[in-house]
């Protein structure tokens, strides 16, 4: 069954008596090069840091199955997880010849992660692969990097093109921020390649693009305390037309303005520096200076 042919995904669809829903942020692949390319370079990558034995790779939102199809033909295990009911019927058919393919039925960012990938795919290395609904593309990225860390080998994913170039910025990029900092202290991302509206039905109004974030087993980046860290990343950012110093004086209350800037200045840093120049190992030494300051 050719899942990237529209007067397919039409006829389907009519046949379940259904359409594709705003609400989910649904909109299917079809291109056949596209849901090909993003499950070789899923795969790849996988094989390229775990070797052989068994793969295991986690889909989010499958939709109709397009590039669940391509991930079957790549790996020995897919998990594909999609929220909305009415398409795990239409998922039946459209992997019917796939048997190593199991479609649960629930919200994904209402899982358990750890919990569910032990039950699913037990002591395999597993990677992630989606094209993920727009809307919701941040929380499900950092619900992965937060809960998934020392379980997941990569995430594969396609995601709007604006994100993939905050994503994948580098400090002193005017598209690097918060997330970006953050994401850098779980892993390296590379964008891989762009994707066009016409690729999918229906359309979107703007460019796509898969973005692979190769993850670290535990990251190379020492810091006394997480939650500090990401505290001062988010205090950094917080108001962008600020300098760092007056950004994270409003966010950090429990350090005074006067001390965060003498941080600031310990550091060889300038005191009219801005949160997008650091890098993650900078925002690493700030967060430890913070965190010996908060436990005086």
């Amino acid at each position: 069954m050719n899942l990237c042919n529209i007067k397919t995904v039409k006829n389907i669809m009519e046949k379940y008596g259904t359409d594709t829903k705003k609400g989910f942020g649904q909109n299917f692949l079809i291109n056949p090069a596209i849901p090909e390319d993003i499950a070789d370079e899923s795969y790849s990558y996988h094989r390229e840091v775990n070797g052989e034995g068994e793969s295991a790779v986690l889909e989010i939102g499958p939709g109709i199955g397009a590039l669940t199809a391509q991930l079957c033909q790549c790996y020995d295990k897919v998990v594909a997880v999609e929220i909305d009911r009415t398409l795990i019927p239409i998922l039946g058919e459209t992997l019917a010849e796939y048997d190593n393919i199991s479609v649960v039925n629930e919200d994904f960012l209402k899982l358990e992660l750890k919990s569910f990938i032990k039950e699913h795919f037990g002591d395999s290395s597993v990677s992630v692969c989606a094209n993920l609904p727009y809307y919701i593309t941040t929380p499900i990225i950092m619900k992965l990097l937060e809960e998934g860390r020392g379980m997941l080998t990569s995430i594969t994913v396609m995601v709007q093109k604006e994100v993939a170039d905050r994503l994948s910025a580098s400090e002193r990029d005017s598209e690097y921020g918060a997330i970006t900092a953050s994401l850098n202290y779980y892993g390296r991302v590379k964008k891989l390649f762009t994707v066009s509206p016409g690729n999918f039905l229906p359309a979107p109004s703007v460019t796509s693009a898969v973005i692979r974030i190769e993850l670290y087993r535990e990251s190379p980046y020492s810091v006394r305390d997480e939650k500090t860290l990401f505290e001062v990343i988010s205090g950094a950012f917080a108001q962008r037309r600020k300098t760092m110093l007056n950004s994270m004086s409003s966010s950090l209350s429990y350090v005074s303005k006067e001390r965060i800037g003498q941080i600031i200045s310990e550091l060889g840093f300038d005191m009219n520096i801005r949160g997008e120049k650091l890098s993650i190992s900078d925002f690493c030494a700030l967060a430890d200076k913070i965190y010996e300051e908060k436990h005086k």
